[in-house]
């Protein structure tokens, strides 16, 4: 009975019953469709940075500080020889780095000169375009890198590097391949030559700066290295989304907010417009706690028709977010995003979903029960005269 009460009340306040389902189950659309962007673009960088840079984790040389550019000239050693056998067997490859000085277009610019094994398979940066076996140094750069110093494949960039001495030298390299990457660890301010030719060039034999490994469970440790797992390379990631996972709640809790005004005011009204019905219902033998029932069942309707009313049209559009993304355009490096694309594509995973309809319709409960507490002093009298029972005052 209180259901069918309920059902016939709250279609019987006409549009602005509908208005209030339409504002709740945009909130229920606002946020599924923004936490599954902020998911998707996690699972895609992380992927992205797994296989461009990270792959199951790395072994530091314990002088190393990526944050700190005056450590690349001491973050060098030689590799321990159980680690040997896995770049052997091709479960890691090893990475040396130096800083070093381009001049482009007569211009200078300081960069981060990298070494890698142009063998190597673990990493799909495309080390095949990689000579180390002529005379002339070959190189890789990044789009977006090669973009901002204005060269091209085939051209030639004057480098300048330091050896472990102190002295300096310079020679000419060429830009063997331009890759295209949305990770910014393995492109920005940096180029790649073949790790035997840099190890030459600085006279370093044999030493190496990281060693990335495939087994993501392999942590053994070293002396002189210190292993890093995925859930810290990763940490200035997950971080990031986080924070902007909590800028756009500001959003989530403004649609809320007004969603749940609208069915606090409607509650408010109805107890105020309803009192000779309220009186009529409990002469008649209803209870308190069953009118308190009904009222909040009427809230709680809200909520469950905004669930459907929202599947009507926010399916189609997750499908189709889902299927050919959200266009951010190419400014996301500008930024310092890693991971991003041209377009970003959500993942809505059943926790997303589930997760919102119990927090939306536990709000809604309670925001619809509130007002009720009036009807707890209610006196069947004074409510068949319309009026309000006052509380005593002692």
């Amino acid at each position: 009975m209180v259901t069918k009460l309920a059902l016939r009340n709250i279609f019987g306040s006409g549009l602005r019953t509908w208005l209030n389902i339409f504002i709740l189950s945009l909130s229920y659309f606002v946020i599924i469709a923004l936490q599954g962007f902020f998911v998707g673009w996690q699972e895609d960088a992380t992927r992205e940075m797994k296989e461009w840079d990270l792959a199951g984790g790395q072994y530091w040389q314990q002088s190393y500080d990526p944050y700190d550019p005056f450590t690349l000239d001491d973050s060098h050693g030689p590799t321990p020889k159980e680690l040997q056998e896995k770049i052997k067997k091709d479960k890691a490859i090893s990475i040396l780095l130096t800083p070093a000085t381009i001049y482009p277009k007569g211009r200078m610019r300081n960069i981060v000169l990298k070494g890698i094994d142009p063998q190597q398979k673990l990493l799909k940066i495309p080390t095949k375009h990689l000579r180390s076996d002529e005379d002339e140094i070959s190189c890789l750069i990044g789009s977006e890198f090669a973009k901002k110093i204005d060269i091209k494949e085939g051209e030639y960039l004057v480098l300048r590097w330091r050896d472990k001495n102190g002295v300096y030298d310079a020679e000419d390299v060429k830009i063997a391949h331009i890759f295209h990457t949305t990770v910014l660890t393995v492109e920005s301010n940096q180029i790649w030559i073949p790790l035997s030719q840099l190890q030459e060039m600085l006279d370093l034999p044999g030493e190496v700066t990281i060693i990335t490994m495939k087994d993501e469970n392999y942590n053994k440790q070293f002396q002189g290295w210190t292993y890093r797992n995925l859930d810290f390379l990763l940490a200035d990631l997950k971080n990031m989304i986080k924070a902007k996972t909590v800028g756009s709640s500001i959003i989530y809790f403004l649609l809320l907010f007004l969603a749940v005004l609208a069915i606090f005011d409607t509650q408010i009204l109805s107890i105020f417009r309803r009192r000779k019905e309220m009186g009529t219902m409990m002469a008649m033998g209803m209870t308190r706690p069953k009118i308190i029932q009904l009222f909040t069942t009427e809230g709680a309707l809200h909520a469950v028709f905004a669930i459907f009313m929202g599947a009507i049209y926010g399916i189609p559009l997750l499908n189709y977010f889902e299927k050919v993304g959200m266009n951010i355009g190419m400014d996301a490096k500008e930024w310092g995003l890693s991971g991003l694309e041209d377009a970003l594509y959500p993942v809505y995973g059943w926790k997303l979903v589930l997760g919102t309809i119990i927090f939306v319709f536990l709000t809604v409960i309670i925001v619809s029960y509130l007002p009720t507490r009036k009807i707890s002093r209610l006196k069947p009298t004074d409510a068949l005269r319309g009026k309000m029972t006052k509380k005593k005052v002692d």
